[in-house]
């Protein structure tokens, strides 16, 4: 499997090489890849439906517990078939769909890095290798709806779809973690047995809220869900693979993988049964009000999602095994339902609804395969989403006290996506064909062949259920915790209640589609409430978000050093001072434990004194830079007082050393600039005296401590056994604390490096601004 994996990034770098024989025709050749993942993912099907459980291991990071497993069963499979089967499709359209783009190569790189970063996702079985797949996705999907960078919009919805996901990403890392660590593991597998403790840990609540968060973003929930309209700015083909089948699922996959581990509560049931009822009702009126065939496509996509999300809320086996069939469903006509519009989009130049009729008349397989998709969405017998609306109204009605509501609910909401249906995948097709589309042909059979595979696929599963039920829908329902033989997936159950229900929701929908006519009135007239959408709310935090970091950095990141250290140091005298004198720490000097002062160090004391008032009223840096010097030399005679003639020398080497280059690098700096007033200096004063005053108490009362001689033995007793050195200094800096000292060396390296850079630098001017 992990070769599986590392075959889309593979392929997306074997595209940097060799890219330029995909740009022709042999671009075709790319679908090879997804095509050779999708035989290798299908040959498990018989083994998954059996109950085997496929799983790999790879040691990553095994001190921590993160390892490269990877878990094949019934929910992964179907997850896998589908990344790898529409990819197979998109590759292929792909190679007529952008016949001739100069970046073509790049393309393919990207969607070859994207269905890599998603495989990996769904079979990963530790919680952090998922999220370094998960980040790929958001990573991959951002160069690809971003494709066409050099269209404004198409970089904003590439920004404002990496910004919510990836929010959404860093919740989820949080959540990983906070769940690895009430469950002392990161295994998935290993998870599902410690579920009763991991519900009845005090941070339950918590995980369950940083997971949510990701699947929302990712899943595009409600408040969350504005992102995805926007990125319908991305090529057709992205919004076919990212959009409608693969990525926007990965919150619905998250769900349903940890529903066994963390589902069954009220928390969860009800937050996603609430969630999910306004994002799919939500998202589904709007499409009332959209007249590109995109956004159409985007909204009833996110009421879909709503969909899954509500199911899962549910937690019944019949609701659950609607979740696995509705994927499947969805999947089907909604990649083709997009795939279709890149059609009329790529022959027509537009994609407004409202100005296209009669295209069956000049592309007639286009057409069929819009139809089977509309009808699929609407739940039409005998495709496959009329299985899919039943089990869904099953659901719902076994929900006790509340089973009418949400009944009606469900209604209202499969009406209006069988509006959005129709209004995509008939409605282009019907009525009298335009002059100016009189000459629009078919496309390449690259283009027409892909959709129609996807809707024929709907309806022949539609009338052979069994198709899916034993391989791949029970197997989803027995990986989400559920016995799985509750339900069987049938066309038809007879005349019941549930064939009612589902009468009465095609009725209303043919209704709404023959009396209601896409309107671009219609559509300014809700532009009028944008004020008070998500998106502009969020956008508006984000804008104050911006402003305060603004400010922010004009107060504190100003440009003068001289600032940064004087916040740097109040910062720590508050908060250093407040530990000491509040009272929660001893604060105990022994003066009597002081040796008496000699006139030796009563005069150099008074040397560095002097000093120190030097450098403060020093009108040049020679002359700073001098003082400071003889303040290093002092110290240096300290240590011959006090018997170290080793750290004098050392002390001395630095100190000259230190002198020079100061005197080498300011040189160069123009003459003193007084650049602060007389106030700032007194703030500057009393600022310094305050942490002269605090270091000084803290070294007098750590001098007041007993002294702990342990580590001072050791390196005495083993600096010369150890290190064959006799100078215990000089051992501890280059053996016993040699990496720290390789650190320091390289820090002064760079530092030096920067320095040297900046002295040598020669900006030129313009001659031009010159004479402005």
């Amino acid at each position: 499997m992990l070769t599986a994996i590392l075959s889309g990034f593979f392929f997306s770098l074997f595209l940097v090489f060799a890219g330029k024989f995909f740009k022709g025709k042999l671009a075709v050749l790319s679908a090879l890849v997804p095509l050779g993942l999708f035989v290798y993912f299908a040959s498990f099907i018989k083994r998954v439906s059996e109950g085997e459980i496929i799983t790999q291991q790879y040691e990553w990071v095994p001190s921590f517990g993160v390892n490269l497993n990877f878990t094949l069963d019934g929910l992964s499979l179907l997850f896998s078939l589908l990344i790898t089967g529409i990819g197979f499709l998109v590759f292929a359209y792909t190679a007529e769909y952008l016949k001739g783009h100069k970046y073509l190569d790049r393309f393919y790189g990207y969607l070859g890095m994207f269905m890599g970063a998603m495989l990996g996702l769904v079979l990963s079985d530790n919680l952090i290798s998922l999220f370094v797949f998960w980040e790929l996705t958001s990573i991959s999907s951002f160069f690809l709806i971003g494709f066409n960078n050099t269209s404004q919009a198409s970089r904003r919805s590439a920004i404002l779809a990496l910004a919510v996901t990836g929010s959404g990403g860093f919740l989820f890392l949080a959540g990983s973690l906070l769940l690895g660590g009430v469950a002392g593991t990161y295994s998935i597998t290993e998870m599902v047995n410690l579920s009763p403790e991991i519900i009845g840990s005090p941070f339950y609540l918590w995980i369950v809220i940083l997971l949510f968060g990701a699947a929302f973003t990712k899943s595009a929930q409600f408040p969350f869900h504005f992102w995805l309209p926007g990125a319908m700015k991305a090529p057709t083909p992205v919004s076919t693979y990212l959009h409608s089948a693969t990525m926007v699922k990965a919150g619905i996959y998250l769900l349903l993988r940890f529903t066994p581990v963390l589902g069954g509560e009220e928390i969860w049931n009800t937050t996603l049964i609430i969630i999910g009822g306004i994002t799919m009702f939500y998202s589904a009126v709007h499409t009332l009000f959209r007249t590109d065939l995109k956004g159409v496509l985007a909204y009833s996509t996110i009421s879909v999602l709503g969909i899954l999300v509500f199911l899962i809320g549910l937690g019944t086996e019949y609701a659950l095994t609607a979740a696995a069939v509705y994927i499947v469903v969805h999947a089907l006509y909604k990649a083709t339902l997009f795939l279709v519009t890149g059609i009329i989009d790529h022959e027509t130049g537009t994609r407004d609804v409202t100005v296209l009729s009669g295209l069956r008349k000049v592309m007639m397989p286009v057409a069929i395969a819009g139809f089977l998709a509309a009808i699929s969405s609407a739940g039409m017998p005998p495709t496959i989403g009329f299985v899919g609306k039943d089990l869904v109204y099953e659901s719902t009605l076994h929900m006790g006290d509340w089973s009418t509501v949400l009944t009606i609910l469900a209604i209202s909401t499969n009406v209006l996506v069988l509006y959005a249906g129709f209004v995509a995948g008939i409605k282009p097709f019907t009525g009298r064909l335009p002059e100016r589309h009189s000459k629009v042909h078919m496309p390449g059979f690259l283009m027409w062949l892909p959709p129609m595979i996807l809707a024929l696929l709907g309806l022949i599963i539609g009338i052979y259920p069994a198709l899916i039920d034993g391989p791949i829908v029970k197997g989803v329902v027995k990986a989400v915790g559920m016995a799985g033989e509750e339900v069987h997936l049938k066309l038809w159950h007879g005349f019941n209640f549930i064939l009612l229900l589902s009468a009465i929701t095609l009725t209303l929908g043919i209704l709404l589609y023959f009396l209601l006519k896409p309107s671009k009135k219609r559509e300014k007239a809700i532009a009028k409430f944008d004020f008070i959408a998500p998106k502009e709310l969020i956008l508006k935090f984000g804008s104050g978000v911006w402003h305060f970091s603004n400010l922010w950095t004009r107060v504190f990141q100003n440009g003068f050093l001289r600032n940064y250290v004087s916040t740097i140091i109040l910062f720590l005298v508050v908060l250093v001072g407040y530990s000491l004198f509040n009272g929660e720490q001893e604060f105990y000097i022994d003066f009597s434990s002081f040796s008496r002062m000699t006139y030796y160090e009563m005069i150099l004391m008074g040397i560095m004194f002097l000093s120190v008032l030097f450098v403060v009223g020093a009108r040049s840096r020679l002359t700073a830079v001098v003082a400071m010097g003889v303040v290093g030399y002092a110290i240096c005679l300290m240590f011959v007082i006090y018997s170290a003639p080793d750290l004098a020398m050392t002390q001395f080497s630095i100190d000259t050393l230190t002198v020079i280059l100061f005197v080498l690098v300011l040189s160069s700096l123009p003459k003193y600039l007084s650049i602060s007033d007389y106030k700032m200096r007194i703030i500057d004063g009393v600022l310094s005296i305050g942490f002269g005053l605090l270091i000084t108490l803290i070294s007098l009362e750590v001098l007041s401590e007993p002294v702990n001689k342990d580590v001072s033995n050791f390196y005495a007793d083993n600096a010369y056994i150890l290190a064959k050195g006799k100078n215990v200094v000089n051992v501890i800096l280059v053996d016993f604390r040699g990496s720290d000292t390789l650190i320091e060396i390289s820090v002064l390296t760079v530092a030096a490096l920067g320095v040297f850079s900046l002295l040598k630098l020669r900006l030129k001017r313009d001659d031009r601004e010159l004479k402005d």
